[in-house]
C-alpha cells in the first residue's frame, strides 16, 4: 500500500521561503515520476514541478527560477524548496507519484497522492 505524507507547509511573508517534504512508503521515489501540485480555492489543481525518472526537472512558468524539486533517495522522499514566495503561491500543496515514467503534468497522469500541506503567503 502506497502512502505519501507531506510536511513543511506554513505561513510566511512575501519574499520568504519554505521547504516541503513528502515521505513515501510502499513506493520508491528514486525509480518513479514525482511531482508537486498546488490547489488554490476555486482553482484547478496544477503541477508546479515534476522530476522525471531521468532526473530532469520541469517547472511551471510561475515558479521557474524560484522553486527547486529534488529527491532524497536515502530517505525515500521528495522535496520542494520554495523561495521568493508571493501571495499567488499560496494554496494546498500535494505530493504525487506515478509508477514509471512521467507522461504529463495533468493530475490524471499521477497514480498516488498525499493529503496536502497548506502554504499561506501574506503580502
Amino acid at each position: 500500500q502506497v502512502h505519501l505524507v507531506e510536511s513543511g507547509g506554513g505561513s510566511v511573508q512575501a519574499g520568504g521561503s519554505l521547504r516541503l517534504s513528502c515521505a513515501a512508503s510502499g513506493f520508491t521515489v528514486s525509480m518513479n515520476c514525482m511531482g508537486w501540485f498546488r490547489q488554490s480555492p476555486g482553482k484547478e489543481r496544477v503541477c508546479v514541478a515534476r522530476i522525471l525518472t531521468t532526473g530532469v526537472k520541469l517547472y511551471s512558468d510561475s515558479v521557474q527560477g524560484r522553486f527547486n524539486i529534488s529527491k532524497d533517495n536515502a530517505k525515500n522522499s521528495l522535496l520542494l524548496e520554495m523561495n521568493s514566495l508571493n501571495p499567488e503561491d499560496a494554496g494546498l500543496y500535494y505530493c504525487a507519484g506515478r509508477s514509471g515514467v512521467c507522461i504529463g503534468p495533468e493530475p490524471r497522469s499521477f497514480d498516488y497522492w498525499g493529503q496536502g500541506t497548506q502554504v499561506t503567503v501574506s503580502s
